[in-house]
């Protein structure tokens, strides 16, 4: 692990006890959080998104204004549904990002995980799948996608236009030289990493896997990676690629901490979900030392060169920041970690 930063959900609405949570105030909050995780050095920021929730949904806004308010911090998406998604203008909208950024975007995508309504992305215009989970709608916006961030011109220039003076097919504009880089598939089993590597994206490992090999879900993840790997070097791709595991990481550094988290030793296991088998990571929560022994013996997190930790947004910034200072203080750097802020 040479990176790390957090994953949020952005869950918003009732808190309880009468507290409410708006998406304005969760939105502005997450902005907040990225500030202060800059002045850290912490190396990323990562928003989950789920459509027809209360939940983050449209990172692009998001990520701008915090690209704009930082000088550091990655930011980036953990991952956004490409069902949902009209792959030029997420192209141009992508493109438009990396600029602001300088760089510092770490777009994942993927077919998304369970949704919370039954095939939502059909309600977005996206229709005639003949996958019961959508994942053929998924790759064929993905592939257009990538074809479209490389500069393969899209549209014919039309002759009459006032505005011409171009021929030939058009690349959508702007272009980032470098976003192709900054492009991650989210896999959740091995297919689908081997997929990511063959064809030259970053890996982000989902927070489960929708299989059961009969090991720990982290030796079944770092052997996820490994074939990732494999499979890039195979093809024949350049350079080394990127990958990042999340986990729910609470150190234990205060009485507030124990009371909230102290129960929180959650393990691995597997069970289903939409209807797939599938092996499920544990949560670690416990003094720094204890956790440092942890993650040291966790393969996908000493595998992985970026690691993401679950952060509970709804807990406002003051209380995630604690969180996240207190692994940057006295877990992250026994574990190799390189601020981003360092040198």
């Amino acid at each position: 692990m040479q990176r790390f930063g957090t994953l949020s959900f952005g869950h918003y609405g009732t808190l309880g006890a009468g507290r409410q949570l708006t998406a304005g105030d969760n939105l502005h909050q997450a902005i907040d959080l990225a500030q202060a995780m800059d002045e850290l050095g912490v190396n990323g920021t990562y928003f989950r998104v789920h459509h027809f929730a209360k939940q983050h949904s449209s990172p692009m806004p998001l990520m701008a204004a915090i690209a704009a308010k930082t000088q550091h911090i990655e930011v980036g998406t953990g991952v956004i549904d490409m069902r949902y998604e009209n792959p030029l203008y997420l192209a141009e909208e992508a493109a438009a990002l990396d600029l602001i950024a300088d760089g510092r975007l770490a777009l994942g995508v993927s077919r998304g995980s369970p949704e919370s309504v039954v095939r939502g992305y059909e309600a977005f215009g996206y229709t005639g799948s003949e996958d019961p989970r959508g994942a053929d709608i998924a790759r064929e916006h993905f592939d257009l996608f990538l074809r479209a961030i490389e500069g393969e011109g899209m549209a014919e220039a039309d002759a009459q236009s006032p505005f011409g003076g171009a021929v030939g097919p058009q690349r959508i504009e702007p272009y980032s030289e470098g976003l192709r880089s900054h492009i991650w598939w989210g896999a959740g089993s091995h297919d689908t990493a081997v997929w990511a590597g063959q064809i030259g994206v970053n890996l982000m490992s989902s927070t489960l896997l929708t299989e059961d090999l009969g090991m720990p879900f982290d030796e079944l993840q770092a052997s996820q990676l490994q074939a990732f790997h494999d499979a890039w070097r195979d093809a024949g791709h350049p350079g080394t690629p990127r990958t990042s595991v999340s986990r729910s990481v609470f150190p234990i550094t205060t009485n507030q901490d124990r009371m909230f988290f102290g129960h929180s030793q959650e393990r691995g296991g597997v069970g289903y979900i939409d209807g797939l088998r599938s092996t499920f990571g544990q949560t670690y929560a416990a003094e720094p030392d204890v956790l440092i022994e942890q993650l040291k013996a966790d393969a996908a997190v000493q595998a992985a060169d970026t690691l993401m930790l679950t952060i509970p947004s709804q807990m406002g910034v003051e209380f995630n920041l604690h969180i996240v200072e207190s692994f940057a203080t006295h877990v992250a750097p026994a574990l190799g970690w390189v601020p981003a802020n360092a040198g």
